[in-house]
């Protein structure tokens, strides 16, 4: 046990700050740090986590999967984000930093710990070890399976070192505007609301070309909105007991079908569900633009943002 110094002593408000009151940002931490599965979390990348030997000893695995996640929860580039823990004393306290005895690590160290979970595709193995976890505390995939995709801007200009925009994103036209970017595909569970498939492509790949990819099998219903309409064929070849509950175009014959419209509407209470996931992701994740070039990179981040977003919108029904 490491003798605590004046430093962090006056971080935690030890006869210090009397007045102090807990923040939203302490709130948060706070919620965040008993749902998160640290240790299973830590085993997923320790095999390929630098050991101890010859030269600078590695930074804790604990602590920079701190320092990642609360890069994620606040949407900071890898220098804001050892800006933000020199300037935070709650996120110190999540992190475990005493600068009474040692440094923040810096954001080269966090550059080489998130390429580390990059080249070995660790996001998508986090984001299953989340989804394991939280089938142990008691949610189960259920029966009912909802398909949705969003897209995620990514810069379009070409000012830039290359002078060209990123091979790896595409413009696509939703309504009557353009955008560029890539597209984030998820299934989610009807039951729970959270996610447990998602796959990632640019922005002008169609929503159903990955609706196979997105179902486990044993659903007994998929819920859609109209971009998944007229897919009966693909969900039996992959559910064989689903029955198709998307959304259908309601417009035939240039008129109006107003009975479809109603059973639409019905339908549409269920799949609403998938836009809890895409608030958190996009509003209170901020990942609503691509921070990275090319399609691996930001795929990553969205496992990890999706398996966090799950832990997350879990909170009201597993014990920590």
């Amino acid at each position: 046990m490491k003798q605590q110094t004046l430093a962090m002593a006056a971080d935690q408000g030890e006869g210090f700050e009397v007045h102090r009151r807990a923040t939203r940002r302490d709130v948060f931490l706070s919620t965040m740090e008993p749902l998160v599965p640290w240790s299973a979390l830590c085993a997923v990348i320790e095999p390929h986590y630098p050991k101890a030997g010859k030269g600078r000893p590695p930074v804790g695995l604990e602590r920079m999967l701190r320092m990642y996640f609360v890069q994620h929860w606040f949407n900071l580039a890898d220098e804001a984000c050892e800006e933000a823990l020199l300037d935070s004393t709650a996120l110190r306290r999540f992190v475990g930093i005493d600068l009474g005895r040692e440094r923040v690590p810096d954001g080269t160290t966090l550059l080489k710990f998130r390429r580390l979970l990059e080249q070995h595709d660790l996001g998508a193995s986090l984001f299953a070890q989340v989804n394991q976890t939280l089938r142990d505390r008691g949610l189960k995939v259920g029966t009912g399976t909802i398909v949705d995709a969003t897209i995620i801007g990514a810069p379009s200009s070409t000012k830039n070192a290359r002078k060209a925009r990123d091979p790896d994103m595409h413009q696509t036209r939703k309504g009557q505007q353009w955008y560029f970017g890539m597209k984030l595909h998820i299934g989610v569970d009807s039951r729970t609301g959270l996610v447990h498939s998602a796959a990632v492509t640019a922005a002008n790949v169609h929503d159903k070309h990955l609706l196979a990819d997105l179902l486990h099998g044993e659903e007994r219903r998929v819920y859609g909105d109209s971009a998944y309409a007229s897919q009966k064929a693909l969900i039996r070849a992959h559910a064989p007991r689903a029955k198709d509950f998307t959304n259908q175009r309601i417009r035939k014959g240039g008129e109006v079908d107003e009975a479809e419209r109603s059973r639409n509407r019905n339908k549409s209470r269920i799949r609403a569900r998938v836009e809890h996931v895409f608030a958190v992701v996009k509003r209170l994740w901020g990942f609503s633009k691509v921070r990275y070039r090319g399609l691996d990179k930001n795929a990553n981040r969205s496992f990890v943002a999706l398996g966090l977003a799950n832990l997350y919108l879990s909170r009201p029904r597993v014990p920590a």
